[in-house]
């Protein structure tokens, strides 16, 4: 594997954990976000998934975003017979995101981005010193 393959992989890798954060950070965002009008459902949390690509040429393997979906787990509710979106019983759905998962996640993505741009700066560093050796 050369210079440019290595930053590539690591360059894939920093982009999807940056989409993951963004997705944990729209949840955790909406977490509280509940329907407009009776009975209507809530913010539904999104989920993200991730597909290995498989460079043929080099056999170097990178990552990159299969899907952005939707969390299909069943809507808690509360009673809270004020609220807008209270139905006749006085229940209100209320969105599927649990916000300790979220935070968990946005921890998780953020140490992978940063062990991906570690990898970047040490293969950076390699290369420079390649280079000097060769002068």
């Amino acid at each position: 594997m050369n210079f440019s393959e290595t930053i590539g992989i690591s360059a894939a890798g920093m982009q999807v954990q940056s989409k993951r954060l963004q997705v944990a950070a729209e949840n955790l965002a909406n977490a509280e976000t509940t329907g407009a009008s009776p009975g209507s459902d809530p913010y539904r949390r999104k989920t993200i998934t991730f597909r290995e690509m498989l460079d043929r040429d080099t056999g170097a393997s990178s990552v990159s975003v299969r899907e952005i979906g939707q969390d299909q787990s069943a809507f808690e509710t509360r009673y809270d017979p004020s609220h807008p979106a209270a139905d006749t019983s006085g229940l209100v759905k209320m969105p599927n995101v649990d916000s300790m998962t979220e935070i968990l996640d946005t921890h998780e993505a953020q140490h992978s981005y940063e062990a991906n741009l570690n990898t970047m700066q040490i293969t950076r560093s390699m290369l420079t010193r390649t280079i000097n050796l060769m002068k």
